[in-house]
This record gives structure tokens, C-alpha cells and sequence, in this order.
């Protein structure tokens, strides 16, 4: 399937940074930034296709924090093969994504079955409250987790439990947190901003 994307094309050799907006949002919601963060990179920000209530989002849930399983596994499926397509169109030798909250759920669901496809995630306040199994294939990924120590979404054992479970598969991790909730703080930007200069 193909999803409704904001697209800015890049110059050859440069990197694809694909962006993932949270429930209520849409491809506008990072595409500014990863413009700001990579200039001259390949830019593709996919618009979930759930309506929840009329917020749109990247697969169903029942619940806050209990996800529709069957639902994620075949969304999952769709975005790697979305992303596979960019990847192919843009030629990118590099892949970076960044998702929001229920985009990086997606995200990160994307790279736990499929961690060929992006090189450099950058999660911010996710939630998997599921345990998945062994990934080899996330080793030597670069890894970027943000979220805030009063966050009443992602529960900070769940982020940490996250974190270690990405270190244990040999990719590069790094957990920052800010002192707020659910909300994206300056030093979350900050810290993006350094990760993918880096």
C-alpha cells in the first residue's frame, strides 16, 4: 500500500530522514524539522491512515497502552514496505527516522521485524508493552530514545526496559530524559539535533 506522504526531494548521496507524527498529528508535524536537522537530505513524512475519533494515527488500539496486536503486525508489514519503496526511489545509502509517541511505536515495531531498513531511530516517548523476542539485526543501529520522567503514557521501567533491550542487541544506545510529561521539551530537540550531527 501506499501512504499519503509530504516528500521534499534531497541531493544525490545524501541520507532519507523519514518522520512518524503522533496520535492527532500529521506529516506536517516533523517534516519542518528533520528540513532543519538535514538539510539537504531526502525528507519523507508518511500521514497514519487509522482514525481514531478523527486523530489519525499509524495502527488501532483499544486502549491507552493496549495496542491491537493483529492490527500492528500488518501495519507494521505495510511501513517496511513503504519505507523499503523510499529507500528505493530517493537511492538514500542512509536511512533515519524519527517518530512521536504512536510514530514511534510504528518506528520501532518497523525495526524489530525489519532492522535493515533504518540506520539511525530516534524514538521519542515510546511505549512497546510487549517483551520482543531476540533482534541480531539491530546490532551496530544507532538508537536515540527521549522521554519525559513524569511522562503518565510511557511509564519510565517500560522506557528504561526499552532502552536495555535495544544495548542488548548490540545497537547504540542513548535514553534521555527531561523532567516533564508527555510533551516534547526543548531538550529533546537539543538532543536530536546532536544525534543526527553526529
Amino acid at each position: 500500500m501506499s501512504y499519503h506522504a509530504k516528500r521534499t526531494k534531497g541531493a544525490a548521496g545524501q541520507p532519507l530522514f523519514l518522520t512518524f507524527h503522533g496520535t492527532g498529528g500529521n506529516e506536517d508535524q516533523f517534516h519542518g524539522l528533520a528540513e532543519q536537522l538535514t538539510p539537504n537530505a531526502h525528507i519523507t513524512s508518511p500521514r497514519g491512515d487509522v482514525s481514531e475519533y478523527g486523530a489519525l494515527r499509524f495502527f488501532r488500539r483499544t486502549g491507552e497502552g493496549v495496542y491491537d496486536m493483529p492490527d500492528l503486525a500488518r501495519r507494521s508489514v505495510e511501513m517496511a514496505r513503504f519505507i523499503r519503496s523510499e529507500i528505493e526511489i530517493s537511492g538514500a545509502p542512509r536511512t533515519i527516522g524519527l517518530g512521536y509517541s504512536n510514530g514511534a511505536n510504528i518506528l520501532a515495531s518497523v525495526a524489530l521485524e525489519t532492522p535493515d531498513l533504518v540506520d539511525d531511530l530516534i524514538l521519542m516517548h515510546p511505549l512497546i508493552p510487549w517483551t520482543p523476542k531476540p533482534q541480531p539485526g539491530l546490532a551496530g543501529r544507532r538508537v536515540l530514545i527521549t522521554v519525559g520522567k513524569r511522562d503518565p503514557i510511557c511509564p519510565a521501567d517500560q522506557t528504561q526496559a526499552l532502552a536495555d533491550y535495544f544495548s542488548e542487541q548490540g545497537a547504540d544506545v542513548m535514553l534521555h530524559w527531561h523532567d516533564g510529561g508527555h510533551e516534547i521539551s526543548q531538550s529533546e530537540i537539543q538532543q536530536i539535533a546532536n544525534f543526527v550531527a553526529s
